[in-house]
């Protein structure tokens, strides 16, 4: 029996892998000290899943495999169809536990998440999905105001108490370090996802997780954050970079059309779609008013007006999309 299942989706992780596994290790002679305590007893696995990787990732893993312990399996499993929503469907799947806990390849949780996790899920059960609390761990000193932003990057900080999102409101925890039940993925879930999320060459189908966790909220299952569960989301300097960064809020910006209106019914759309638009424009034309003239120095600033301009155009790109679709059948 296992009861818990960590899952790492990677893709050419074989330099970055290393560390989540080793981390992973710590973890496992922690639960192994703890497990003289009732509360803590309990079995969990990990399962790396491959996103179509052309580096060494597969023989990172098989070299860890080699000197595992058993008692907390580690297996791999090759995904083809390129994309975060295919790795982490194939993550349910696969996964044996009742809960998925999921890590990017460039999380680093402390030696108790995973035993936090559990315990939370286990003292929680009407709750379907909770995130952690997620520090930033950057290679080089952020740019200025960089908090307006970090939430993009799954940086996450909300404080020392558990908080149940307000079920009123369509704010998330990150994809990064969020657990799952996994009844509830496969009761709410489709099988096949709208958005295909972060793959290899793009970054313009984000937003799997919100659709994930949309689902779960719309079928009435609780979404949490809870702050004992730590990772360190390392941060490359190259994705500090300007580049990078308009291209990650072109991405988000771009996906806001699909998520806001899995929301709501098929007849309150084209009236939800001119709010949208109306307030989408108002704050482009605030910000535009108040940054335009540091909006080449300032990368926060440009990243906010890539963020509203691209939630702007969001409905055309996927209308686009559909049509161009539509039309090749």
């Amino acid at each position: 029996m296992i009861d818990f299942t960590v899952a790492i989706c990677t893709y050419n992780g074989a330099t970055r892998l290393p560390k989540v596994l080793d981390k992973l290790r710590s973890a496992t002679l922690f639960t192994k000290e703890r497990a003289q305590f009732p509360k803590e007893d309990f079995s969990w696995e990990i399962v790396v899943i491959d996103n179509n990787s052309a580096d060494k990732t597969a023989k990172v893993v098989e070299e860890y495999q080699l000197t595992w312990s058993q008692t907390y399996p580690l297996r791999y499993y090759f995904e083809p169809k390129q994309g975060l929503a295919f790795a982490r469907r194939c993550a349910i799947k696969v996964a044996q536990g009742s809960l998925v806990g999921f890590l990017d390849d460039d999380n680093l949780p402390t030696d108790n998440w995973v035993s936090a996790a559990y315990s939370f899920g286990q003292s929680h059960p009407q709750v379907g999905a909770f995130g952690s609390q997620i520090y930033g761990d950057y290679e080089i000193e952020p740019p200025e105001n960089f908090e307006r932003i970090s939430c993009f990057l799954a940086i996450i900080e909300r404080g020392q108490k558990p908080i149940r999102y307000d079920a009123q409101q369509w704010i998330f925890p990150a994809g990064a370090g969020l657990v799952i039940r996994k009844q509830a993925w496969l009761d709410t879930v489709p099988e096949h996802p709208f958005l295909k999320g972060v793959s290899a060459n793009s970054l313009a189908s984000k937003g799997e997780d919100i659709e994930t966790l949309t689902y779960l909220k719309k079928a009435g299952w609780e979404i949490w954050h809870n702050p004992q569960m730590c990772i360190y989301h390392q941060i490359p300097s190259w994705r500090l970079e300007k580049d990078y960064l308009i291209k990650l809020f072109r991405g988000v910006g771009l996906s806001r059309y699909p998520t806001r209106m899995l929301r709501f019914k098929a007849w309150q759309q084209p009236f939800v779609l001119i709010a949208y638009l109306t307030n989408d424009l108002r704050k482009l034309i605030i910000h535009l008013l108040k940054y335009h003239q540091v909006l080449e120095t300032d990368i926060v600033a440009a990243c906010e007006i890539q963020l509203f301009l691209s939630s702007l155009i969001s409905p055309f790109y996927h209308w686009k999309k559909r049509y161009s679709i539509s039309h090749l059948d």
